[in-house]
């Protein structure tokens, strides 16, 4: 079928829109309000490309197996042409323990556990290039949506294209379909509301806010190599992570929960980052002077939800010709990585849908269905996470705080038996690492009765027969660190006892 679609946004959303529709030959022209990357390579779109409509170009990213699978599969050219620009693939032997390399045997499976890593701005360079490439793709840069057209027909609401600005003037741009991979700040959902559609929505806070530095290693120097210590870990006042990157970068990221007010001022400043940096074991050989330096600033990110929107609520389409795609149909905390993913795997959804059938209300119907079977419980299981970080974060900030009985039984649980079963057994990290790469469902591996058992009898074992498996302590506790700010550690627990 011969299709007119616009596409709005040039994000890794819509550019992935762009990558499935592409190869069925339908007319795709992608609407989007930013000036298009400069010439040069990677270090110059770091460097100069401005992404007005991007919030997060320059906070870490990572494109889990799920999604580095659709592209090694779907467009084995663009996979190279990653890897030629510096994008970096780190495998499943990358995250063994010594206590896994003592009897760790390769599988097949192994090769399933890829991550793709790399500067936000090298991974949209390179994908964009490549879409442009499609003779039946053309982006619209500088090209500003206000609005949907739409008109309300015996059959429901439809949208017939949208009205745009450019360089030009304004116009209507007219499209069989259109697909709103505009992001958070999208306004297309909004206006179909206010046009009578009928879309639901659930919404909440992630409860923390995203703080990313950038860092390239010194000429001669190399990555420090994995330790005990850990590179990614979780305090209960500050979450962080390393993100190793093309060409030489990386960058780290480090979370702090809404309710530290006086950490969240302090964070921004570039030596008050790079001295928690130093101050977390793992971290502090990346950030050491003689290995790496850093070359941005703090870039800060919040007003973080997670959000669920459905279009066809009880299989009733809300509007004909219209898709939601990306953040603007799920956002999800960046904490889990799987925003880029979410993306991807709406986008081939549809491609399938709307390669299936041409009725309008039954492609809605049928991509909302497969993406509530897909992603939601991804969705669900994130959700959750965040509600019990946030209810730790303010017990942290409460004075004489004790955990419940159930509480501590959870916690020794995931902390003595499931975290310490995974380090230590390589089939297990195999298990959980198919649900984290979104390859099944997040909670499948440890539903199943041979796995529960195995972590169940590590559950049961001395500590000391298991000490071995416990990592090193990941950082100083929350005051200690506060103080090393010169901030006091009574400062927000004031706040959070008033």
């Amino acid at each position: 079928m011969h299709e007119r679609v616009l596409v709005i946004g040039a994000g890794i959303a819509g550019l992935c829109t762009a990558l499935a529709l592409a190869p069925t030959g339908r007319d795709i022209v992608i609407l989007e309000r930013d000036a298009p990357p400069p010439r040069g390579d990677a270090d110059n779109a770091f460097e100069d490309w401005t992404r007005r409509g991007v919030g997060h170009l320059r906070h870490s990213h990572a494109f889990l197996a799920r999604l580095r699978s659709i592209i090694k599969t779907e467009h084995p050219e663009l996979h190279a042409e990653l890897l030629r620009a510096g994008c970096r693939e780190l495998g499943f032997e990358g995250m063994l323990t010594d206590l896994h390399k003592q009897a760790y045997r390769p599988k097949p499976a192994d090769r399933d556990f890829v991550v793709l890593t790399s500067r936000r701005t090298t991974l949209e360079l390179v994908i964009r290039r490549y879409v442009e490439r499609h003779p039946n793709v053309r982006i619209a840069s500088e090209t500003f949506v206000r609005k949907l057209l739409v008109q309300h027909l015996p059959e429901g609401l439809r949208v017939l294209g949208v009205s745009a600005a450019d360089a030009a003037g304004g116009r209507d741009i007219i499209g069989d379909v259109v697909i709103d991979a505009g992001g958070r700040t999208s306004s297309g959902i909004e206006q179909l509301i206010e046009a009578g559609a009928r879309i639901t929505e659930e919404s909440e806070s992630a409860g923390i806010l995203y703080f990313t530095r950038h860092y390239r290693l010194r000429p001669g120097a190399s990555e420090p190599p994995r330790g005990r210590a850990p590179v990614t870990g979780d305090l209960g006042f500050l979450k962080f992570g390393v993100f190793p990157a093309d060409n030489g970068c990386f960058s780290i990221t480090l979370c702090v929960p809404e309710p530290e007010l006086e950490l969240r001022k302090a964070i921004v400043d570039p030596v008050a980052f790079d001295t928690i940096c130093g101050r977390l074991p793992g971290l502090a050989p990346w950030v050491a002077p003689e290995t790496a330096e850093g070359v941005s600033r703090v870039f800060g990110m919040g007003d973080l939800h997670s959000r669920w929107r459905d279009l066809a609520p009880g299989e009733e389409p809300a509007v004909l010709g219209y898709f939601a795609i990306g953040d603007n149909l799920v956002r999800t905390n960046p904490l889990y990585g799987r925003g880029c993913s979410f993306a991807a795997v709406s986008a081939y959804l549809l491609r399938d849908v709307m390669v299936s059938t041409e009725h309008a209300g039954d492609r809605l119907n049928e991509f909302q269905a497969r993406v509530n079977e897909e992603l939601k419980p991804y969705y669900l299981n994130m959700r959750d996470q965040d509600r019990s970080a946030i209810r730790r974060a303010r017990q942290q900030l409460t004075p004489g705080h004790r955990t419940s009985l159930k509480g501590l039984v959870v916690k020794s649980f995931l902390e003595d038996g499931v975290n310490i079963a995974i380090r230590s057994d390589a089939d297990l990290l195999r298990e959980a690492l198919r649900g984290f790469h979104m390859l099944e469902h997040p909670s499948a591996w440890l539903k199943r009765p041979d796995n529960l058992a195995k972590v169940l009898r590590y559950w049961v074992t001395g500590r000391q027969k298991k000490a071995a498996a416990y990592p090193p302590k990941a950082g100083p506790g929350r005051s200690e660190m506060l103080q090393a700010l010169g901030i006091s550690p009574d400062a927000d627990m004031i706040r959070a006892g008033a």
